[in-house]
Formats: structure tokens, C-alpha cells, sequence
């Protein structure tokens, strides 16, 4: 089976590639340059007219969205226990995983480039920014309760902390204030703790490297 996940450093494409870690897959992660827009290259276009990351592609055919990729993920790998075995608490982890995807990650999108989002109107920039934190760190309460006294969001790592990692990542590298939010502070650093995320960041820096040499 080959195995191909397209990633973009600082995008959620990090959850798949640690959980394809995590299960110890054979993949090959291809990095795009989303500054020189190879997001939107005719090539890539092809596999993902979303232009956007995480792509995974397997044996030529193209997955996207990234709760698909991790449940496929967990269905190919099932002895790494991406997700939970118990059907009810599998759904509530698809569930976690989508809330990541709608719930959260929107608003950090507005943070990143608040003029996507604003009509120029003078003073809408900070306004969005503003109400989009509101929105994060309403997100990040609920997290917080549902992580408090666990280390995990279910009984052991499973994909969902993978992408609440990320957002929480994202969160730090936006300047956003999480520093209320104790079980959420504590879950980052435990899953930054990995060795399957030391492994993403150590790749990340290489491509970041080769990035500005390009540049």
C-alpha cells in the first residue's frame, strides 16, 4: 500500500502525520510551500480542488477532510487505537475530531488573515480578531472541563488529541492567551511530549529550512 500525506508546516496536516507515526505506517509526507502558492498549483489541483492540507492519497486515490483520514487511519492501523474500540465513545471521538475541525479551527483562520473574512471597513480587522478569540477561548472552557482530570481526552492518545494539540499549537503561535485553561495547558504539553510530534516538529524545522533557502 503506498501511502502519501500532502502537509503544510503550521496547518492541521501535523494531526494525520503523527497519528501515521503513531501506527508506525510506511507513508511518505510531500511538504508544499503554501507562501509560493504550490497549494494552488495545477498538479496539486488535480488531487485536491479544496487546495488545502491534509491531503492523504493511497495507492493513487485522494482523501480528504481530516476526520476521513484519521478514521481511515485507525481503520488500516486498528492495533494502534486511534480511535476508541467502543462504538459510542468511537462517535464521540469523530465528534471531538469535527469540533476541531468546525468549531475551532475557523476562528484561528481569522486570526491568521483576518482581511479573508472583513469587507476593509476601518477597525473590522481588530473586530474579527477580537470576537474570534472570544469564540476560542469560549471553545477552549469546554475542553477544559471535558480534559480535567484526565490526560487524555479518552482513556489513552487517540486522534482527537492529536488535532486539539494542533489547535492549541496554533493558538500559541497566533498569540492567542490560553494560559486560563490549566487541563487544556497540560494536555499540550503532554502530547508535545510524544515522540511521534518530536518526530513532526524535527521534520517541520527540516522544511522550513528548505523553504527560505528557496526563497
Amino acid at each position: 500500500m503506498d501511502i502519501v500525506l500532502y502537509y503544510a508546516p503550521n496547518t492541521c496536516a501535523l494531526a494525520p502525520y503523527v497519528t501515521l507515526t503513531e501506527a508506525n505506517a510506511p507513508f511518505e509526507a510531500r511538504a508544499l510551500n503554501f507562501r509560493k502558492g504550490q497549494q494552488n498549483s495545477a498538479d496539486y489541483l488535480k488531487l485536491n480542488p479544496k487546495h488545502k492540507v491534509p491531503l492523504l492519497v493511497v495507492d493513487g486515490a485522494p482523501l480528504t477532510e481530516s476526520a476521513a483520514i484519521q478514521i481511515w487511519i485507525s481503520r488500516n492501523f486498528p492495533q494502534a487505537k486511534l480511535l476508541p474500540s467502543d462504538p459510542w465513545q468511537e462517535l464521540k471521538a469523530i465528534s471531538v475530531m469535527s469540533w476541531c475541525s468546525s468549531g475551532i479551527h475557523p476562528f484561528l483562520a481569522r486570526i491568521n488573515n483576518p482581511p479573508r473574512v472583513v469587507d476593509g471597513l476601518p477597525g473590522a480587522e481588530a473586530s474579527v480578531v477580537k470576537a474570534a478569540t472570544e469564540m476560542l477561548h469560549e471553545n477552549y472552557k469546554i475542553a477544559d472541563d471535558m480534559l480535567k482530570g484526565r490526560e487524555f481526552f479518552f482513556d489513552h492518545f487517540t486522534a482527537p488529541d492529536a488535532h486539539f494539540f494542533w489547535c492549541m499549537r496554533r493558538s500559541a503561535q497566533l498569540g492567542v492567551d490560553t494560559s486560563s485553561f490549566p487541563n487544556c495547558t497540560a494536555h499540550f504539553e503532554r502530547v508535545k511530549a510524544r515522540p511521534s510530534v518530536q518526530k513532526l516538529f524535527a521534520w517541520e524545522k527540516e522544511v522550513n529550512e528548505e523553504f527560505a533557502k528557496a526563497a
